[in-house]
């Protein structure tokens, strides 16, 4: 049976993944077989296993750092947000339904015993799991039945480190008060504070952790700087999504990201950040749009309701206006089948009814009841416009979405023909024109050359000769794994991981 630690913080965002995928890194480097574990992950940036299940992106991410394949196990809830009060519950991989907010924290202890199955089976194969919560411990209204904070820790017998995001300010109050509002036996529970996304003298802290310590009678065993990491993000709450990408220096090429309300998966556009002079930066504002080398719309969780978005900010009129003068369009899931004529929901997937599209594509997608969930390999086809220099290229990725979208004449061509690598179906995908191309595939940037060639091509069109690496697959990879090196040095550097082992062997013994 596998030692357990715990993260949990005392707000959203206050590290928790990072720090989980730091732990995991730091035990992996020790020579221990390590996994991560989140009982329940409420996110829209998912990801499709090698088996066709659906899991959270930041155990994917925590995988990565931890040296293994991402496992369903990891995750086993998983809540993609649908609206304000909805969410489509997805368990073990598989679709359960959808359920408003109320009806989900009724049902929801029903599912405890797919959590322990999920976790008991990854401690059988694994020596460290690192268990990460979600929100706060202390959120004292949802505490019934709850089985991704306290009950986790209590199922799992995990010891837990309970996380501070000073960065946000307050944070001795929010370690004392989430302390203070739980039950005595919860309180047992934390053996460890840790003060996360520090910047400055780190004695200045002194006189504050040791009046902390002596009412909690909890140590603190880590004060973590803020570090600047480019590693995958879970959700919306990402640095990216805030504008301009991790990079402050001023780029040569401007990519624009439509920053739709349901964003999903905007970890596709992530290798660009890896490639110098290319910027990134997350447009909510139609007036903020400007004239960037390339915009794409993303994927979604909700495309009609982000369509009416689209249709009602004026989002609609600021894209075609840039395609009409010359820009390019590129879209994925959600946001290809936003780039056609019409919508249609006939069996009230999202939010039913039809709608027009942005109709920067000849096409009509129609929305079906059944989930493509799979990965997926192939090729990119003769294409026509600025990116035939992609024709022949082959690609790598996902499909994660509802709904089919033909086109309506023949004025446009196929994208991809691509093949699912497990079960053999190949078939033709996306569709594309002059300087608009879209596909259901994501990841489809990923694949070795494709970013490369498409920031070559930008810079052409701007009389630029730019040098980008051949194999950006591998730069990206090794990139990946320098960062979670260096999260693992931060931690080491300014964490007590000896007590944190101590920790473990305590709970264990």
């Amino acid at each position: 049976m596998a030692k357990a630690i715990m993260i949990q913080g005392t707000m959203s965002n206050a590290g928790k993944s990072l720090l989980a995928a730091g732990l995991c890194r730091i035990f992996k480097q020790d020579g221990y077989r390590v996994a991560p574990f989140k009982s329940q992950n409420m996110a829209l940036n998912s990801y499709v296993t090698a088996d066709g299940l659906e899991m959270g992106r930041a155990q994917v991410m925590q995988a990565e750092a931890a040296g293994i394949a991402p496992d369903v196990r990891m995750n086993p809830i998983l809540l993609k947000p649908t609206n304000d009060t909805g969410s489509q519950v997805i368990v073990n991989g598989e679709i359960l339904g959808d359920m408003d907010a109320r009806s989900y924290f009724r049902y929801k202890k029903k599912l405890m015993p797919d959590v322990m199955k999920a976790f008991r089976e990854l401690s059988d194969i694994y020596d460290i799991i690192v268990i990460e919560g979600a929100g706060s411990p202390a959120e004292i209204n949802l505490k019934d039945d709850d089985l991704v904070n306290m009950g986790m820790a209590k199922a799992s017998g995990a010891p837990v480190l309970l996380a501070g995001d000073i960065d946000r300010g307050g944070v001795f109050a929010q370690l004392y008060g989430t302390v203070a509002l739980l039950e005595e036996d919860e309180q047992k529970l934390i053996k460890g504070l840790i003060i996360n996304k520090f910047r400055g003298d780190k004695t200045l802290l002194d006189p504050g952790i040791a009046m902390l310590e002596e009412k909690v009678h909890i140590p603190v065993v880590g004060v973590i700087p803020y570090t600047r990491l480019d590693v995958d993000d879970e959700d919306s709450l990402s640095e990216r999504l805030s504008g301009r990408e991790l990079h402050s220096e001023e780029k040569l090429l401007d990519i624009a990201v439509i920053r739709l309300p349901h964003i999903s998966n905007f970890t596709d556009l992530n290798v660009f950040s890896s490639l110098p002079h290319v910027d990134v930066r997350y447009v909510n504002d139609a007036r903020e749009l400007g004239k960037p080398d390339m915009v794409v719309l993303p994927g979604t969780k909700n495309t009609m309701g982000d369509m009416k978005w689209i249709l009602h900010s004026g989002m609609k009129e600021a894209i075609l206006a840039y395609h009409a003068e010359g820009g390019i369009v590129f879209g994925i899931c959600g946001g290809y089948q936003m780039m056609g004529e019409f919508l249609d929901d006939p069996h009230g997937v999202e939010e039913g009814g039809s709608l027009e599209g942005i109709g920067l594509l000849p096409s009509k997608t129609v929305f079906t009841e059944d989930k493509r969930r799979a990965q997926m390999e192939g090729t990119i086809l003769n294409i026509p416009g600025v990116f035939a220099p992609l024709s022949g290229m082959t690609i790598k990725g996902y499909e994660i979405h509802m709904g089919r979208t033909d086109a309506l004449n023949d004025t446009v061509q196929p994208f991809t023909e691509i093949k699912n690598p497990h079960t053999g179906e190949e078939r033709i995908d996306g569709l594309s024109s002059d300087r608009v191309y879209g596909t259901y595939v994501h990841g489809v940037f990923d694949a070795r050359g494709i970013a490369g060639r498409i920031a070559t091509i930008l810079g052409e069109r701007k009389g630029l000769t730019l040098s980008f690496p051949e194999n950006e697959e591998i730069e990206q990879s090794a990139h990946k794994e320098e960062q979670y090196d260096i999260l693992a040095d931060a931690m080491r550097e300014n964490m007590d991981i000896e007590r944190v082992y101590r920790i473990m062997d305590q709970a264990a013994g």
